[in-house]
């Protein structure tokens, strides 16, 4: 239980990061005309990511320790 709710919590970030992307995309705050639309959908994925990824390297780091 305890592993599964880490797991949850690790992939918060990169879910809500994909979940942003599909609100601007629903409400069209954003569309295909949007200046740089590429590298912004990049950026918030890559942001959502490695906050995901450092969050998941705490939880490693703390497991480790004796």
């Amino acid at each position: 239980m305890r592993n599964t709710l880490r797991l949850a919590i690790a992939f918060a970030p990169w879910l809500t990061s994909m979940y942003l992307l599909y609100w601007l995309n629903v409400n069209e705050i954003w569309t295909s005309e949007t200046a740089h639309r590429g590298k912004m959908a990049a950026m918030i994925l890559v942001v959502g990511m490695v906050m995901s990824f450092l969050i998941q390297s705490n939880f490693g780091k703390r497991s480790a320790q004796p």
